[in-house]
């Protein structure tokens, strides 16, 4: 075995991997982290610091006009480059010019206009998006659901290591219970397929493959929504069956959008909103509904507050107290 250190960025990657992080984050960090060493001429983060991150930040929001979210994903990735890898504390507080954050109200739709879009999709992008509407799962939530964590019993879905890597329990619609249990019927036939072809494994989260040998082939671990073939494993090289790519389901969607004659903004993510809005709508309780989306914070929740279709409220504009004149 080579005594050889290992370089900074292999270093990243493994403690990454040892604090169970997701490969997106992995992949996004080890961007950032990159394009912060060459953006200062390929100096080591160890010579840099404070000053360094500043420029660097102040120069993604003067020069490259990124996002507020951008801007804070690079400064997650490089205080985790320094605090966690490189263990040193940036004492002084980090002075970078802030990209502007717009306050943005979500794209809600009404009830009858998500039903419109959903009626556009087929096949499994329509289960998909009326299970993302029904329970307000997260796109990624959705496609990365085990077979294990639907509760056809007891009415939910168990959401695992969502955001902020927490767990959590949302509705399964009744009416969607019938169309779910015929699409699992046909995945498991997939899946027995594979099995008997030498494949049919799924990534396990942590260590559960090496605790439980023969778990990743088990039904129960299986993707909800699986993809049509096997892929490999970017981190082990394995062929492995995994879920289906995001990008399949935002393209169904857009293009659900543009036959229904939709003109608002609207993609995956819409759906969980109007999940929210409608909830609030028909007089749930918002911390149930923060419970039921998973956020940390009731503000968050709050927004939805001001997208809200109140019909007890009829406010009149100027324009209609005015006699039309048909002149």
């Amino acid at each position: 075995m080579s005594d050889k250190p290992k370089k900074l960025l292999e270093q990243v990657r493994d403690l990454i991997r040892l604090k169970h992080y997701s490969i997106r984050t992995e992949q996004t960090y080890l961007s950032w982290m990159k394009r912060y060493i060459l953006f200062h001429n390929k100096r080591h983060p160890n010579d840099m610091g404070s000053a360094e991150i500043e420029t660097f930040l102040s120069h993604l929001a003067v020069n490259l006009k990124v996002s507020a979210s951008t801007q804070n994903q690079a400064f997650n990735a490089l205080l985790f480059l320094y605090r966690e890898v490189l263990k040193k504390d940036l004492d002084e507080s980090i002075h970078a010019i802030r990209a502007k954050r717009p306050r943005r109200l979500p794209t809600v739709m009404t009830k009858e206009e998500t039903m419109k879009v959903i009626g556009a999709l087929s096949g499994d992008f329509q289960l998909m998006v009326k299970l993302i509407y029904g329970s307000g799962l997260r796109l990624m939530e959705c496609l990365r659901l085990r077979v294990k964590d639907i509760d056809f019993d007891n009415n939910h879905i168990v959401i695992r290591d969502a955001k902020g890597m927490k767990d959590r329990v949302t509705v399964l619609p009744e009416n969607l219970k019938p169309l779910l249990r015929e699409h699992l019927r046909r995945v498991k036939m997939q899946h027995d397929h594979y099995l008997a072809k030498g494949f049919g494994h799924v990534y396990l989260p942590y260590a559960l493959a090496r605790k439980y040998p023969n778990a990743d082939k088990e039904w129960g671990w299986q993707y909800a929504f699986p993809a049509k073939g096997v892929s490999k494993d970017p981190r082990t090289g394995e062929m492995r069956r995994h879920h289906l790519h995001e990008n399949s389901l935002q393209k169904a969607v857009k293009n659900a959008v543009h036959l229904a004659g939709m003109t608002k903004q609207v993609s995956v993510h819409t759906f969980r909103h109007s999940f929210a809005t409608h909830l609030l709508e028909a007089g749930h309780d918002i911390r149930t509904v923060q419970e039921l989306l998973g956020h940390k914070d009731v503000s968050t929740t709050m927004i939805y507050t001001h997208v809200l279709n109140r019909p007890g409220i009829s406010v009149k504009s100027p324009l209609d107290t005015i006699p039309v004149s048909h002149a």
